[in-house]
């Protein structure tokens, strides 16, 4: 478990310093892919592609399938928000990329509601952690409208390079 937390946090780190640093996270345009299926905007952060056609790329679906998994149950379907937790479709419209891997890495507490609320820290998680970037990316796509609250029926086929950093994420040989 420890050698997971030290990959997460390293990757964390790395993608903080890759990154602009902005109060919001910029355009979302994607102008250049990974070897691995992700797509950057000109700032160098994860963003989506969805063709004209309706498919969308790996990272958005695998982030689509991980919200769903784990993230819902407090946030509500979609990214809509609950009454428990906020609507993160809203919040990452303001939150830049490194803030965003910070809050989900370390969790957050917010005592200046009525309600206090708390996110707990899932960078021990690797059901969350390894899917940072995914994650990231599906809630950009549902910040800007680019995607509505369908399961996509067109998706990018999953890179063997992004599968074996899953598995190297995910502890697998």
């Amino acid at each position: 478990m420890r050698k997971i937390c030290f990959v997460i946090a390293a990757t964390i780190l790395v993608a903080s310093a890759r990154i602009a640093v902005a109060e919001g996270p910029g355009d979302p345009a994607a102008v250049k892919k990974e070897d691995d299926g992700k797509w950057l905007d000109k700032e160098g952060n994860p963003t989506y592609k969805i063709s004209a056609d309706g498919t969308v790329d790996w990272f958005t679906y695998s982030g689509y399938r991980r919200y769903h998994s784990d993230c819902h149950v407090c946030h509500g379907p979609d990214g809509m928000g609950s009454t428990y937790a906020p609507a993160l479709r809203d919040s990452v419209k303001s939150m830049s990329y490194g803030d965003f891997l910070g809050v989900v890495a370390s969790g957050r507490k917010n005592i200046s509601t009525a309600q206090e609320n708390v996110m707990p820290a899932f960078g021990d998680n690797p059901n969350v952690a390894c899917y940072m970037d995914d994650l990231y990316v599906y809630l950009r796509a549902r910040s800007t409208d680019a995607w509505g609250r369908q399961r996509p029926s067109k998706k990018e086929e999953k890179t063997e390079a992004y599968t074996k950093a899953e598995d190297a994420c995910m502890g697998k040989k």
